[in-house]
């Protein structure tokens, strides 16, 4: 991951303090701040092809695993067994890689972005650990893992260069990098670039220097990206959610927001305590909870089948794929395999926030959204508006970040987007405090060395 870096100035020595906000243009106008940006550029190139093979083979041996394989025994979906089997093996690799790769497989999501840049000789553990825990179904998302190989492969290249001299210099090339990594993923450099600058925490005016090195790097992957899939054939990833019924926001709307919100962060702040609380234990005894971890997300794919009659993937994996189709169908689920699904999948996505690798934003915008659609038959709310705000509200609550939140609700919403932005940004603010509130209301859980 990528920790917080200083401001870099031209020529700046190490150690050398952040330069101040009354220096801020001498610094835009200098030739070490313009090489940086080419820097940045060019190394988004690179960064982008290889994100996207990362990508494209972790989707490959996904399908493999849940529709392939399957499908050769002659099944229309994994059977429930089949399931527990493949999650609880995958509990046991990923633990292996853990316990004994440099860097403990990288960062542990319960704990949110952040954590300290990712170091090359980290990467490889890192990367397999992700790929082991998104083919195999953990309940955990790619953006984690995409941030980590951006800024690894930033360092790795800039401390072949002039560049070492200055930390400076080399923490924002991991940033930039990373946004350019992360851009892949989310199908849009907007999201990379807002994400970056929420996980980076830069304050007044000096945040343009770094907006202006991830925006660029993050654009340049983004297009790479989109060329590359147009070439092989393999679909980019697309933010908007298509089906959603059209919707304005009335006074109705507004009176929905604070209770969903609320009830939102209350769970995503649940499913972040046990991810919190497994992390702990994961750290004292590995590979026994990491096994046992995939064992209990297995059986909560296998129960939800078992009593819906629906899928084990509803259950498992992000739910990046499965996103548009519950929200373009919301009468394709009745109420009671909705609550199951918020239950199955929230316990799974807590466990797998503190066992496995990956990034915890698509499982709580998924969860959101079957929140939204749960709630959405509420008199003078609508389905548009109930997934607006329970995908705001979860997403918030877990990753707080609420600007990210916000652009990442509004592109998911496509056209209707606009007209629910007054309630997705009430939705944030209203889970910003209430996760806080309750950080202060419970014992304080440590967050879980990496």
């Amino acid at each position: 991951m990528t920790e917080a870096p200083q401001t870099p100035a031209a020529g700046a020595s190490p150690g050398k303090a952040p330069p101040p906000a009354a220096d801020l243009t001498s610094v835009l106008r200098s030739r070490g701040y313009h090489a940086l940006m080419l820097a940045a550029a060019v190394l988004g190139l690179p960064i982008a092809v290889i994100a996207f093979g990362f990508l494209a083979a972790v989707s490959w041996m996904e399908k493999w695993v849940w529709q392939t394989v399957p499908t050769h025994f002659g099944w229309d979906q994994p059977k429930a067994w089949y399931a527990a089997l493949v999650l609880t093996l995958a509990g046991a690799l990923v633990g292996l890689v853990v316990a004994r790769a440099p860097g403990r497989g990288g960062h542990v999501a319960a704990n949110g972005f952040g954590g300290g840049m990712t170091q090359p000789i980290d990467l490889t553990g890192v990367l397999l650990a992700a790929t082991l825990s998104l083919v195999l179904g953990a309940v955990i998302g790619p953006e984690a893992p995409l941030i980590a190989l951006g800024g690894g492969l930033a360092i790795l290249a800039a401390n072949r260069t002039r560049l070492r001299a200055s930390p400076q210099g080399v923490s924002l090339l991991a940033a930039a990098c990373s946004a350019a990594a992360i851009a892949t993923i989310f199908g849009n450099p907007l999201v990379a670039g807002v994400l970056m600058l929420e996980v980076v925490g830069f304050a007044g005016s000096q945040v343009l220097l770094v907006l202006l090195a991830c925006l660029v790097s993050s654009g340049i992957g983004a297009l790479i990206f989109t060329g590359l899939g147009d070439w092989t054939g393999l679909s980019v990833p697309s933010l908007q959610i298509p089906g959603l019924p059209a919707a304005t926001v009335g006074w109705a709307d507004l009176l929905w927001v604070a209770p969903l919100a609320v009830l939102a962060a209350i769970g995503a702040q649940l499913c972040r305590r046990l991810g919190l609380r497994t992390a702990q234990a994961a750290a004292a005894h590995t590979l026994a909870v990491t096994t046992a971890v995939g064992l209990i997300v297995g059986a909560c794919a296998a129960g939800f089948s078992l009593i819906t009659g629906r899928s084990v993937l509803d259950v498992l994996q992000s739910g990046e794929a499965a996103l548009p189709a519950l929200a373009s169908s919301p009468h394709s689920w009745s109420v009671v395999a909705l609550l199951l699904l918020l239950v199955f999948k929230g316990a799974a996505y807590g466990l797998s926030l503190g066992s496995f690798r990956g990034g915890p934003t698509f499982p709580a915008v998924f969860l959101g959204a079957a929140l939204g659609v749960l709630v959405g038959p509420l008199p003078g709310l609508g389905v548009t508006a109930g997934i607006a705000i329970g995908m705001t509200a979860a997403t918030t609550a877990v990753l707080r970040l609420p600007v990210t939140s916000i652009v990442l609700v509004v592109l998911l919403l496509g056209p209707e987007g606009t007209s629910q932005l007054p309630i997705i940004m009430l939705a944030a603010a209203v889970a910003t405090v209430t996760a806080v509130a309750l950080d202060g209301a419970g014992r304080a859980i440590r967050p879980a060395r990496q």
